[in-house]
């Protein structure tokens, strides 16, 4: 199975994780390996500057930096969370060229995608929005995986609760040290911090741009949902759905799915997909994978559909 992907196209290195949730030394391995050998086929031919586009972890960041720079005197990294109307915006960050300094951004000229959705995953606290997030966003790349030219995403936390896309992974090996580390990370909910993913958020060019936000109707997710798009609701019941159906639609957001969350459930269960996507998504808890929870697939589904 194929933990990551390496491919040279038009001057840019494609990086991205594969389908299969390999621990970081097993994944640095293949790695070594593929790049080992598009190095000696000249497939990476070596020269002044490389670009880098894709998913990286720290690990792999440091493999990329190790065996590029060898063969390249600077390399640029892509960042999603800056750039402009037809412009990706690349980061050096290795240089030794007196050309480049690290820190300089260079800003790449490229095709306008057809479309672009901002997707805010809401609803209130205890809901499983965070196992939510990480699932959707594990279903996305495990078909982008398999499905050539899938539009890419980016999926990331707009709280400040220390709840990153790292949690999940380091739950499932370590709950204790998981929530120790959150604990240590978390941040007060604050306006500016609320300005600050905003700015963020609004940079963002991917097709598919996936968040979510804390558990309450509140002047600072007001203004994070503001760059959103598009609304997935999650519930634990009827009650909570008005509430929440009326703050998405006072910011102008198109509701794309209204989702019971059922911890206690064994299944998942859709009740429609058109033109709002409803169900049932079962025992959303931390640590486990939600990848392929039949309501989590359709979503994925959906995003793919609307940029396609």
């Amino acid at each position: 199975m194929t933990t990551y992907h390496i491919n040279f196209e038009d001057d840019v290195l494609q990086v991205g994780f594969g389908e299969t949730l390999a621990t970081g030394e097993k994944i640095v391995q293949d790695v070594v390996k593929k790049l080992d050998s598009a190095i000696a086929s000249g497939e990476i031919p070596g020269g002044e500057l490389i670009k880098i586009n894709g998913r990286t972890s720290v690990l792999v960041s440091q493999v990329l930096a190790d065996k590029l720079g060898k063969i390249y005197s600077a390399i640029a990294f892509f960042d999603p969370k800056q750039g402009e109307k037809g412009l990706d915006r690349y980061v050096i960050t290795v240089s030794n060229n007196p050309k480049y300094q690290i820190g300089d951004i260079l800003d790449i000229s490229r095709a306008e995608n057809p479309a672009n959705i901002k997707v805010v995953i809401c609803g209130f606290a205890n809901t499983g929005k965070t196992c939510f997030r990480e699932g959707l966003k594990q279903a996305l790349l495990k078909i982008s995986s398999q499905i050539p030219n899938t539009p890419k995403s980016y999926v990331v936390s707009g709280c400040p609760d220390g709840d990153g896309s790292w949690f999940s992974d380091t739950a499932k090996r370590d709950f204790e040290l998981a929530k120790k580390l959150k604990a240590e990370y978390k941040s007060k909910f604050t306006e500016e911090f609320a300005r600050f993913k905003a700015r963020e958020f609004k940079n963002v060019k991917e097709p598919i741009f996936i968040f979510d936000v804390g558990g309450k109707i509140s002047p600072e997710n007001c203004i994070i949902m503001a760059e959103a798009t598009h609304a997935v609701i999650l519930v634990k019941d009827d009650n909570e759905i008005s509430t929440w159906e009326k703050f998405c639609k006072s910011l102008g957001l198109q509701i794309i799915a209204i989702i019971y969350s059922d911890y206690h459930g064994i299944n998942d269960f859709i009740e429609s997909e058109k033109p709002i996507l409803k169900g049932r998504v079962h025992c959303l808890q931390r640590g486990v994978d939600a990848e392929n929870r039949e309501i989590i697939q359709a979503l994925a589904r959906v995003l793919i559909e609307l940029v396609s």
